[in-house]
Formats: C-alpha cells, sequence, structure tokens
C-alpha cells in the first residue's frame, strides 16, 4: 500500500513583475475572484454579464452591440475571431513587425487561408500608406495586424487602414492584446472590424479571459456561417454552401447567442473570471481612459529617464515606441539570461528577454496596467543598477533613481501648478 504524498499549502513569492505580461493583478481584482458562485442563468449573474459586456464596450470605445469576452487567454480570443471571420481559401494579409505578427499567420494557415505577408525589420513598423496601398492591389478578404508588439515594444499606426479595407471590402482584424486600457485605442474612429484584448496585460486580470469585440460588418459574415446545434432552434439566415465555423467552443456566433437575451446555452461560464474582468474593466473605467493612458507615459517616461543614466542602449525607432514596453540592448558580454535571474532571486524582480533573432540580445521592462507604478519603477531601477554592478558594467551609481526622481518630481510640481 502506498502513502499519498502531502503537499504544503499554497504559498508564493512576492514579486514586482516588469514584464509585458502576465503583469500584477489589483487587490481588488483579486478580491473580486473570491465572489461566491452563481448559476450562470442566475438573473443576478446574467446581469453581471450585460454590465460586462457594456464595460468592455467602454473600454474599446466602440458601439458595437457584440462585445463580449471569450473563455481562454489572448490566443483564444485571437483564435476565436480568426476562426469566425476566415474561410477556407480565403486571402488574408499580415503584415509583420515582431513576434506575434507571425503567430497571427500560423492561425490563419491553420484554417486553410491564403496568407500573404509583408515584413519591416524588427524594432520598426511600417509606414501605413504602404499597408494601405498594399491592401487596395491585394485586395484580401482579411487584414490582420497587431496593434502593439510586446516583442519589439513597437506600435503600428493606423492611419487610413479601415478606409483602405472597406474601400476593397475587406475586414480589419486587430490583436490589441498589448495595448488595450494601456496606450490609446479607437475601435470605432479607426473603423476597426474586429479587436482582441488580453487581460493579463494592461487590464491587470489574470490570464484566463479574452475581451473581443465586432461590428456589423464582422457580424454578417460570422452569422452566415452560424451553425445552430440541434434541437435549440433553426436559421433561416445560414448559407448551407457556407463551411461552418471549424470550432465549437470558440464559436463567436454560438457565443453570441450565449450572450444574447436568449441565453442559448453553450458552454458554462467561467463565473469567477468574469468577476475579476469585470472588477477590472470597473476600475479602468473609474480612472478614466485618458487619466490611465496619462500615467502609462509618466512611468515609461521615468524608467526611459533612469535606463538612459545607466548608460544603457535602447533598442528599437524611438519613434514608434510603445508607451508600456521599453527595451534596451543587453550589455556586451554580459549574460542577459542570468542577469534576469539574479535580479529574480536577489530582489524578487522579473524582467523579460524576447523572441527569435532578438533572443539574449535585449531585455523588455514593462510598465502596465497595476505593475506601472512608481514603487515598481525605482525598486526595479535599484535593483537593475546594483545588478549589473556585480556583473562587472561600468555605471553611474545612484543616477538611475535620482534621473527617475526627477521626473516624478517634475510631474507632481505640474499638477500642483494646474491645481
Amino acid at each position: 500500500m502506498t502513502t499519498s504524498p502531502r503537499f504544503a499549502e499554497l504559498s508564493v513569492g512576492k514579486r514586482t513583475i516588469l514584464t509585458p505580461g502576465p503583469v500584477e493583478v489589483d487587490p481588488r481584482v483579486l478580491r473580486a475572484l473570491t465572489t461566491p458562485i452563481l448559476g450562470q442563468f442566475d438573473p443576478e449573474f446574467t446581469a453581471l454579464m450585460n454590465e460586462t459586456s457594456r464595460m468592455i464596450q467602454g473600454v474599446f470605445r466602440t458601439a458595437n452591440p457584440k462585445a463580449l469576452p471569450v473563455d481562454g487567454t489572448s490566443r483564444a480570443g485571437l483564435e476565436a475571431a480568426l476562426t469566425a471571420v476566415v474561410r477556407p481559401g480565403d486571402k488574408v494579409l499580415v503584415p509583420i513587425f515582431g513576434r506575434f505578427g507571425h503567430l497571427l499567420v500560423e492561425i490563419c494557415q491553420r484554417l486553410d487561408a491564403v496568407v500573404e505577408t509583408m515584413e519591416v525589420e524588427w524594432g520598426t513598423v511600417f509606414d501605413p500608406t504602404v499597408i494601405a496601398r498594399a491592401v487596395r492591389e491585394k485586395r484580401p478578404q482579411v487584414l490582420a495586424l497587431v496593434h502593439g508588439e510586446t516583442s519589439t515594444g513597437r506600435v503600428q499606426p493606423f492611419t487610413g487602414l479601415g478606409d483602405a479595407c472597406r474601400d476593397v471590402g475587406a475586414l480589419f482584424v486587430v490583436d490589441a492584446v498589448a495595448t488595450l486600457a494601456g496606450v490609446p485605442f479607437e475601435t470605432d474612429e479607426w473603423k476597426v472590424d474586429v479587436a482582441i484584448a488580453g487581460a493579463q496585460k494592461c487590464l491587470s486580470v489574470p490570464a484566463g479571459i479574452a475581451p473581443v469585440t465586432w461590428n456589423d460588418r464582422a457580424d454578417a459574415r460570422i452569422t452566415a456561417r452560424h451553425r445552430i446545434e440541434r434541437g435549440l432552434r433553426t436559421a433561416a439566415d445560414v448559407d448551407s454552401d457556407l463551411p461552418p465555423i471549424r470550432s465549437n467552443y470558440l464559436d463567436l456566433a454560438q457565443l453570441s447567442d450565449y450572450w444574447s437575451p436568449a441565453r442559448l446555452n453553450h458552454h458554462t461560464e467561467a463565473t469567477s473570471m468574469l468577476y475579476a474582468l469585470r472588477e477590472g474593466l470597473r476600475l479602468v473605467l473609474e480612472e478614466g481612459l485618458e487619466e490611465r493612458w496619462k500615467r502609462h507615459r509618466l512611468h515609461e517616461a521615468a524608467l526611459v529617464a533612469g535606463l538612459k543614466a545607466l548608460g544603457l542602449e535602447f533598442f528599437g525607432d524611438p519613434a514608434s515606441k510603445l508607451a508600456v514596453v521599453t527595451c534596451v540592448k543587453i550589455p556586451q558580454g554580459i549574460d542577459g539570461d542570468a542577469v534576469r535571474a539574479f535580479l529574480l532571486d536577489q530582489f524578487g524582480v522579473e524582467i523579460a528577454s524576447s523572441f527569435g533573432p532578438l533572443k539574449g540580445k535585449i531585455w523588455r521592462i514593462a510598465t502596465m496596467g497595476y505593475s506601472a507604478s512608481r514603487f515598481n519603477v525605482l525598486h526595479g531601477l535599484g535593483a537593475l543598477e546594483a545588478t549589473l554592478i556585480r556583473f562587472g558594467v561600468k555605471v553611474p551609481a545612484g543616477d538611475a533613481l535620482q534621473a527617475a526622481l526627477a521626473v516624478y518630481s517634475d510631474q507632481a510640481k505640474l499638477a500642483s501648478t494646474k491645481g
């Protein structure tokens, strides 16, 4: 007879997370996760679903009636959106300026789409007129594009892209996983047809739920492929000649029915994650999107000033820098992973490496959501300075913290003058 092993009660270390996701979660969101469970068709719970949908609309800055979360990480949201709008044989144009453009390509290829790509050097972005011209020349069914590339710390301008897509009847599908609630994102103004976000980044909610919104143009394409589960109802508007959406769990048409007043059963809602998302969205709207964007820019400025004072060299075109992710080149002769391990072990500070051609060449330091705080920036800079000195890098001791403090002091003086 074997004895079952005994495991200790769950206890994790305290961390200062300065990676591009997951980020630290607001304690109020963590408290929401402990809210008692309600049945998914309990009127009190469906009222929370309705509130969450309206909050998603507010954070996406859209009037779209279709605004709901997909249960799963941000990649589940991306797959749900692309699986719903991309049909086998469709031409999909994917401009790539980092790791996650390649992810969009992979998902679309698995859907048997004809994928055409455009690429620029990592660390740069596209002139949007170049993408718009390609849309008009290639006439794809879908333009799929990342807004903020955490792999390179760049943000892609969208000027004119929505108009170009509408000129040729294409849908504009955007990965806003790293940018929603961190930097400006204007779903309706930019004529984005489908937008997908991630909970674990600027929304500061645990990974496991992905807000998605789509407009009437996208909904017409999705609804045409609707397949109603046997025994529920019939749908006269279904085009039987079109292939059905290839996923059941990630079927936006059926999820839309589930979130509609009809409440057609699809799956058991991730109740606690919905509580967390609702609280995270509520906190964003309570702070105000403009104020939240301003807060991210402030902590970015303090971080950048401190890193500059350390003598570190920044990676990428500064004109396209993503405010919530700062990329610096690893000093010559330094083992970047060893530095990261020392930071985590000795100071509880976590920063990130990167992917593909940038792996081992840059560090990515993020100031996202609840992790974007004065304490985190100052503690992170102090820890990095001490670690670099320990690894033999000559840095001006104390200058990094003073440079960051000067940014905060200047902001405080400006605020008091305005007040």
